[in-house]
């Protein structure tokens, strides 16, 4: 993953790819991180040299993540909940054919542990670099795979055939019938090998409608990636609606301002003075504001973690694509010679990138602008560092996940009527307290005045929309507006 994180993430954009296992990372840290165009890694290592998992999720799927595994620097999981179905999806690493027969025990050991974990009626799919050759054929094993895997078996590939049948899974791969160019997921010199698997529960076969071996990208030198398209049955709901937001940060400039007063103006028939009526006010200033200054796209904003990406590293990268390509079909030395120099130039192109990007924001910190920025790249990573971006659904009694709204309501009431009704040593209530009555003064406008100008702009609206640039904004109507209105609430409330 070193350096390749933005070239994944353009390659998943281009084939369509919503969900990525990743193995071999070689980044040591146990966190998640944006790796551009919406893309969010989630990942574990303990060695920068070695090993190391990870599962790449497409944005509208990062909102969706209920709980992360990291188990260890060869298997981790991710729970996602899509419109009320439950996905687990589990990326592996088993060592490779050299190693001691221990550390590949302890991998197995690790991958029954995660699938042990999930509750039968959940969904898996496991995409795991097995280092293994499951065959071609299934004679004595058609219930776990299919006819067309890759030469012959050996005894790592058996370990998976083995794990099938335990956990009641299906190799998702050889149930496709593909040349040999689309099965084969690894390739050096001159091996060409099955090693990479991706497999799901036997019972959910029905909803993979395709499974093949991408050719032709240069992300990974000698593996390929492996794809299904997996259709989920699932319940329809309704979609939320985007969030569409008045650009009421327009208000800075003094001609956005003048003209968002003439109009508000004529919107009140001509009247300088505010209605005292607050819904009535309230709605006026923000249809106008919608009309004078616009709504926002409820779009993703540009993405700040690979704000370098360019249109030169893009072309280099497309060229270094088609060199691997061309070399994949005909492996003479001069077509290695031009991948190997166009991977040399892209890595060029990627730091020469970089350091101007650093360059321009490192000259805009002198500014106040520059300094938000700042401020905003260290919150967005902040955030794109945790695994779950919100709480989504809760647990019952046993431990299952509840995703229904009326389930989770019946949870929440379950709950609070055992809290309210415990019972627990209570202060005692100080008697003979005397109320102390005094004459409050009115707020007086010049107070408001002052108010307003203390308080900072640029923060975000409540519930009413209406920020403090507005207030500001409309100057001495605002003022006497909001002294009379507060007035009339201080009143109703000693009233009361």
């Amino acid at each position: 993953m070193t350096g390749k994180g933005r070239e994944l993430a353009d390659m998943m954009e281009r084939r369509k790819v919503d969900i990525l296992c990743v193995q071999e990372t070689r980044w040591k840290g146990s966190k998640a991180r944006s790796i551009g165009a919406g893309f969010k890694l989630f990942y574990y290592g303990v060695d920068s040299k070695r090993n190391g998992v990870g599962v790449v999720l497409k944005e509208e799927f990062v909102r969706n993540v209920l709980e992360v595994k990291r188990v260890s620097d060869r298997v981790m999981s991710l729970k996602l909940e899509i419109e009320g179905v439950m996905l687990n999806v589990v990326s592996g690493y088993a060592p490779q054919v050299g190693c001691e027969l221990e550390e590949k025990e302890r991998f197995c050991s690790e991958l029954d542990e995660v699938m042990e974990s999930i509750p039968t009626g959940e969904r898996v799919v496991i995409g795991a670099d097995f280092n293994g050759h499951v065959g071609e054929g299934n004679t004595g094993d058609e219930e776990v795979m299919g006819k067309f895997g890759v030469k012959e078996r050996n005894l790592e590939g058996q370990m998976v055939v083995d794990f099938a049948k335990r956990m009641d899974m299906g190799v998702v791969n050889t149930y496709f019938q593909k040349r040999e160019e689309h099965r084969v997921t690894y390739k050096s010199g001159g091996r060409r090998t099955q090693v990479d698997y991706i497999l799901c529960r036997r019972g959910n076969l029905k909803e993979i409608s395709d499974c093949k071996v991408v050719v032709g990208e240069s992300v990974a030198r000698q593996h390929r990636m492996v794809v299904c398209r997996m259709t989920l049955m699932v319940c329809k709901t309704k979609r939320s609606k985007i969030e569409k937001k008045t650009k009421w940060w327009k208000l800075k400039k003094e001609e956005c301002c003048e003209e968002f007063r003439q109009k508000l103006r004529q919107a009140l028939g001509g009247q300088v003075v505010l209605p005292d009526d607050w819904e009535t006010t309230a709605e006026v200033i923000r249809e106008t504001g919608r009309k004078v200054l616009g709504v926002s796209s409820g779009r993703r904003k540009e993405d700040k973690e690979t704000w370098w990406w360019n249109e030169e590293v893009q072309d280099s990268i497309q060229r270094k694509r088609l060199a691997k390509k061309k070399w994949d079909m005909d492996r003479t030395e001069e077509n290695r010679q031009e991948y190997k120099e166009l991977q040399r130039r892209v890595k060029r192109e990627v730091s020469k990138a970089k350091q101007k990007a650093y360059d321009e924001l490192y000259t805009r910190l002198d500014t106040r602008e520059g300094e938000k920025d700042l401020y905003r790249l260290a919150r967005q990573r902040d955030r794109d560092g945790k695994d779950v971006q919100q709480v989504r659904v809760i647990k019952d009694r046993d431990g299952r996940v509840l995703t229904s709204e009326e389930s989770v309501q019946r949870r929440w009431k379950e709950y609070f009527e055992e809290l309210m009704n415990e019972e627990n040593e209570r202060e005692k209530r100080v008697e003979g307290v005397n109320s102390v009555e005094q004459k409050v003064d009115t707020i007086r406008k010049d107070e408001v005045r002052k108010a307003l100008k203390r308080m900072k702009s640029g923060k975000a609206v409540g519930p009413d929309d209406i920020p403090v640039e507005v207030w500001k904004c409309l100057g001495q109507a605002a003022v006497e507006f909001l002294t009379s209105l507060f007035n009339r609430v201080l009143e109703t409330t000693i009233g009361g």
